[in-house]
């Protein structure tokens, strides 16, 4: 029976598929999320939201009718994904001010806004990490149905904590003992969402860190945890976090050893999978350039899908760049922010592109593509490391690698292309000039 179930759902689905239109990219440099050499002279078949056949043009027959589209001269790469956003605010310097005053249209404005945005800067998928419970899954679940554009969201909904900050109890929730913990997982876990968030687990008792990370992976959910201080990590990694996020120790110029031999001991149990790191640099390098050049910031492209009211807001509160309270201490933070990184990479944990996108001054149109820079171009990080660190990775981190993160036979058809060599030149990534997204293109 099982047997005859199964024919008849591949017969359902090949008959679905005839008559659909195929398109293929014909021509460009393929960089297909594995990191190894790229396909020069490269053809993508696609059909409805899949990616048909991969190869070049002496392997790939292009069938008669097909559309056609011409990738020549171009970079062809898996979307980009982005570990670490915040639908929930847009640059907005004052989170006391947007917090009190927004709630009532994170869901129907604010938060698809911010969608919108990442989606035209060629981010296909994306992680929020902290935002209203409701409106993270009615967004998130409008995108999947196509009633608004945005990339493929994974949500984590409320942060988790010891104790929500005044004000912010719709997106933080605290927790009080370790029944308490279990049950604020559980019922995230019951909402839907995609992941759990973790932060001031140092503040926690060491009980009450562990009941969060075990309810969670009982329930089949990855847990993302702050890295602000040398005593969250230790507990993370006790409890068996599974992504950090941020470099943190503020203005310390490393990690100090005992953590470092703790995430080389993690690292090296194979087992248990990769040890993830998004560590979140370009907000904080990048803010002494934006605070003495800040033409950046009247760009128009970041007002997209937000009304004249809070665009003005926006752009009266992030008036004096170099006044912002969020980033006095980060002149001093800079210089510590590469060898972190690099301690990071050197002891074996898997580097995530994610950016804190939301933050004061950084816009979702913007934010990915300029954490990839810093990465190349002041970090020296190799490119395709970058890259896969942007697809491959966090495909494989949130468990639906057999799905996206690589241009692959099979796979949804979600894929960027820039004019000209994004190995040599990772900038270009701040004008992506074609969008695909589950088949479809949306720029």
């Amino acid at each position: 029976m099982k047997k005859q179930i199964t024919f008849l759902l591949l017969l359902l689905s090949t008959l679905s598929l005839q008559g659909q239109q195929i398109t293929a990219l014909v021509g460009g440099t393929l960089i297909d999320g594995f990191g190894g050499i790229p396909i020069q002279n490269s053809v993508i078949l696609i059909q409805g939201e899949k990616i048909l056949e991969v190869g070049n043009t002496d392997t790939v027959t292009i069938p008669k009718g097909a559309e056609i589209i011409s990738t020549e001269g171009m970079s062809v790469m898996p979307g980009l994904w982005d570990m670490h956003v915040h639908l929930m605010i847009n640059g907005h310097a004052d989170y006391a001010h947007w917090d009190k005053t927004y709630p009532s249209i994170f869901g129907s404005v604010i938060m698809p806004a911010s969608a919108r945005q990442l989606l035209m800067a060629g981010v296909t998928s994306a992680r929020d990490l902290g935002a209203p419970l409701k409106e993270s899954i009615e967004v998130r679940d409008a995108i999947n149905t196509g009633k608004i554009p945005g990339p493929t969201m994974y949500m984590s909904g409320p942060f988790i904590q010891h104790a929500p900050y005044p004000g912010t109890e719709l997106f933080r929730w605290g927790v009080n003992g370790e029944k308490d913990a279990r049950a604020k997982v559980k019922k995230l876990a019951d909402a839907g969402v995609d992941c759990i968030k973790l932060i001031d687990q140092d503040q926690m008792t060491m009980e009450e860190v562990k009941a969060v990370v075990d309810e969670a992976h009982k329930h089949g959910l990855p847990v993302v945890a702050h890295s602000h201080r040398p005593e969250e990590i230790r507990r993370g990694l006790a409890a068996g976090v599974d992504n950090f996020e941020h470099t943190g120790l503020s203005s310390a110029p490393e990690y100090p050893a005992d953590v470092m031999e703790m995430i080389k001991e993690r690292t090296a149990q194979m087992n248990i999978g990769p040890l993830y790191w998004t560590p979140t640099v370009e907000g904080l390098y990048n803010y002494e350039y934006v605070r003495d050049n800040p033409e950046k910031l009247d760009t128009d492209a970041w007002h997209l899908g937000l009304p004249d009211s809070v665009i003005e807001d926006i752009e009266k509160s992030i008036q004096k760049p170099g006044e912002l309270p969020y980033f006095q201490l980060t002149p001093v933070r800079r210089p510590t922010l590469e060898r972190k990184v690099k301690q990071l990479m050197d002891a074996g944990v898997v580097l995530l592109i994610g950016t804190d996108s939301g933050i004061p001054m950084k816009f979702h149109i913007q934010s990915t593509w300029n954490e990839l820079d810093v990465w190349v171009n002041e970090f020296g990080i190799d490119p395709m490391y970058a890259i896969r660190g942007a697809t491959y990775w966090p495909s494989k981190m949130m468990g639906v690698d057999d799905k996206y993160g690589t241009i692959t036979a099979g796979k949804y058809a979600d894929i960027i292309a820039v004019k000209g060599d994004v190995l040599r030149y990772i900038s270009l990534l701040q004008d992506v000039d074609m969008v695909i997204k589950h088949g479809k293109r949306v720029k």
